[in-house]
């Protein structure tokens, strides 16, 4: 389970001296540990597996997204630090999906759901999404609907 893997690797990284994998995994902990809090009725909460790694998900966006927006801020020293936590919150992700892969599932879904043009973005999205989270980016798939649906 996740939770005993970043528990085994927080101890490692306390034991290597290696103070960003042990600052990463300290945060992953946490936010999995306040999703516990938040959905907690009663005694002790514990969350499957699958939000646990849709927690993972959300810190590695928030990643993304300050990597982004200290790049446009010229804060290359502070860039840095979440390029290197970033990088880190990767290894507990699932295997991402390629481009490829990824226009190939799009393209399915919008036959399935006989999509014929940008006005059903929204339940092709809804549809890819379920069928993709975790596997792909939000942004990626996205982007990949509006190309295909901007063709039709």
């Amino acid at each position: 389970m996740i939770k005993e893997r970043l528990q085994n690797d927080l101890k490692v990284a306390m034991k290597s001296r290696d103070v960003v994998r042990l600052r990463t995994v300290r945060s992953l902990r946490a936010a999995i540990m306040t999703k516990e809090i938040d959905l907690r009725t009663g005694g002790k909460g514990e969350i499957p597996e699958e939000d646990a790694i849709a927690v993972i998900q959300k810190q590695a966006k928030q990643r993304r997204d300050s990597i982004e927006q200290y790049e446009l801020a010229g804060r290359d020293d502070l860039k840095q630090i979440e390029v290197d936590e970033l990088k880190i919150i990767k290894d507990y992700l699932p295997e991402q999906l390629s481009e490829d892969d990824v226009r190939n599932a799009v393209v399915a879904i919008v036959g399935e759901t006989a999509a014929d043009g940008m006005k059903d973005m929204g339940r092709v999205m809804g549809a890819a999404m379920q069928q993709l989270r975790g596997k792909a980016d939000g942004k990626l798939v996205q982007q990949i609907v509006r190309e295909i649906l901007s063709e039709k």
